[in-house]
């Protein structure tokens, strides 16, 4: 079995490295082979490509079983590797994907929701995972809480179902590996409990050892924000803008779906802050 994973990013990396030390045969496209340095000497195949270049992703996908489907969702790139995949008779395609719809305000959503059915309609075995936010958007916010002690959102009071990426990327792993009782299924990862970002600033605060203040900002102000930390307009607007959703209770959900795939439970907010408590200070 080659499981290929279309991207080195927070859940790829991890998730190839998983699959590395459990023996598993695993291949990762990358634009840039030096930045993936780290994943070739863990074990992991490292291939150069892009996922815009049909003919790279086609020499990637040669003697491959199952494909984790995750990067930025830009539907002409997922569906290159969606009919890449067919062409060489994959068996399986994780698609990691998040709320999605078609008439969503949010242009990302959109784009999920038109890979997403993409993938239904070619007729591969498929599993989607629509993941909640990820805990490890709060990195945006480091600097701010380790130099002023505080960080906005305009999460307002709504809370979220937060995952870590580190839990996306173990299920998709599991998956990936013995695809056959997840097939045609959907899935809505979130961590074990639902906060609001007042909430993490307790956590923080608790194991920081100082008080961490929470700031509402508008979504204006949070699009800035994003800016700031290094984000191209476009992409720090839609962001933002879904980030207003929140205010209004568009994440505040949990499953249980990381335990029931994996066995054991979902990292929580507090593990996740201990683990990446030096970034935080």
């Amino acid at each position: 079995m080659m499981i290929l994973i279309t991207t080195a990013g927070k859940v790829g990396a991890e998730a190839a490295r998983l699959l590395a030390d459990r023996g598993e045969r695993v291949r990762v496209l990358v634009r840039n082979l030096e930045k993936a340095a780290a994943l070739a000497r863990s074990g992991v195949e490292v291939v150069a490509g892009d996922l815009g270049v049909p003919a790279t992703v086609d020499a990637a996908m040669q003697g491959v079983s199952s494909v984790v489907l995750v990067s930025p969702a830009i539907p002409t790139q997922e569906l290159n590797v969606v009919d890449s995949a067919v062409r060489a008779g994959v068996r399986h395609v994780v698609k990691v994907t998040s709320k999605a719809s078609a008439d969503s305000p949010i242009a990302r959503r959109r784009g999920q929701a038109e890979i997403e059915n993409g993938l239904i309609a070619s007729g591969l075995g498929y599993t989607l995972l629509r993941n909640n936010a990820y805990m490890q958007n709060f990195f945006m916010s480091a600097p701010s809480i380790a130099k002023e002690s505080s960080f906005g959102s305009a999460a307002g009071d709504g809370r979220l179902g937060m995952i870590d990426t580190r839990d996306v990327a173990a299920v998709a792993a599991e998956i990936a590996l013995a695809p056959a009782s997840h097939a045609a299924k959907t899935y809505w990862p979130t961590g074990p409990e639902s906060l609001s970002f007042a909430d993490a600033a307790v956590v923080l605060s608790k194991l920081l050892g100082r008080p961490i203040a929470f700031e509402p900002l508008t979504v204006e102000e949070q699009t800035q924000a994003m800016i700031d930390a290094g984000l191209p307009a476009d992409l720090a607007a839609m962001n933002a803008q879904a980030v207003g959703l929140f205010a209004e209770g568009d994440c505040d959900y949990v499953t249980d779906d990381v335990p029931s795939i994996l066995g054991r439970p979902a990292r929580d907010f507090e593990q996740f802050v201990t683990d990446h408590i030096s970034t935080f200070s």
